[in-house]
């Protein structure tokens, strides 16, 4: 249902994304991870049919993807840039929608913005920021789009209007398949819900794996510094760490036995996705410390 293979993007000479190859043939739920200004939000553009990539193919549904009608019918992008005309009440806007999306649920959108506390008589660009990303939220779960792209979709809300809305994503998920990609920074809040992770670092994808998998890849060691040195050639180590008199290195996970004095601590996916895109400059124990002894 997509596929890109060697999907590049350039503003002028400026490379966004370079090389993004992979594909999505079933329904599930996935993670887009990266940092900022990785190009995730290029990413789901491109995908959407909104972008044009600079290199690369692009096919969503079977159809090349940018400025393509069946892509447009069967794909839908939530963003923080969202408008709608300002002339329409809420209710006028989601009145409107099966017009754009033949499978919009119309009675769940309007059950949802009364649960969530959303007037329908409201204009869109009335809304706080919290309620435009509640409804937004709303409008594209409702479209029960083949293709769903989320990106950011939290941002402005509250802990618990989020709780809800993650529920709100698995349940109508179970009850109607589709592909879901959410591009998040609120990734320990989405674990439980993705399958799989899809990581971009540095324009491209650095990891496109199950979420379990994602978790087993690395884990940290914890001890003296003395105990845990002499064992690390036999790791591939990812990042290390001193914290006073305790030190930590974190390695791809593998079978050997643990040093003596040395505890092993599991990472969760966000803490091995953030290992995996640390900058090969270092940490900011590494900045201090050159800091001190340049004193």
């Amino acid at each position: 249902m997509i596929f890109c293979e060697q999907l590049q993007k350039r503003y002028g000479k400026k490379v966004i994304l370079a090389n993004v190859s992979f594909q999505i043939g079933e329904p599930k739920i996935i993670g887009l991870i990266g940092r900022n200004g990785v190009g995730k939000s290029t990413l789901l553009k491109i995908l959407a049919g909104h972008l044009k990539p600079s290199n690369g193919k692009v096919e969503v549904v079977g159809k090349r993807a940018f400025q393509n009608l069946t892509v447009a019918a069967n794909t839908i992008l939530i963003e923080d840039a969202m408008t709608f005309p300002t002339v329409l009440t809420l209710k006028e806007i989601l009145h409107i929608a099966p017009r754009f999306y033949a499978k919009f649920a119309l009675d769940l959108a309007f059950e949802l913005l009364e649960f969530s506390g959303i007037s329908h008589k409201n204009h869109h660009h009335q809304l706080s920021k919290g309620q435009k990303a509640a409804f937004d939220l709303i409008y594209g779960i409702a479209s029960r789009s083949a293709v769903t792209l989320l990106d950011e979709p939290m941002n402005g809300m509250d802990e618990t209007i989020r709780d809800d809305m993650y529920r709100v994503i698995l349940k109508d998920f179970l009850a109607h398949p589709r592909i879901l990609i959410i591009s998040s920074h609120y990734l320990n809040e989405m674990e439980h819900l993705i399958e799989d992770i899809l990581l971009l670092h540095e324009g491209q994808v650095e990891l496109f794996a199950p979420v379990d998998e994602v978790q087993n890849l690395a884990v940290r060691l914890v001890g003296q510094k003395d105990n845990i040195e002499p064992y690390l050639a036999n790791y591939e180590v990812l990042l290390t760490r001193e914290n006073g008199p305790i030190f930590e290195a974190i390695v791809r996970n593998n079978d050997l036995p643990l040093p003596p004095q040395v505890r092993m601590q599991n990472l969760s996916v966000s803490d091995v996705c953030k290992v995996l895109t640390t900058s090969k400059g270092g940490s900011v124990d590494d900045i201090y410390r050159s800091s001190e002894s340049g004193a």
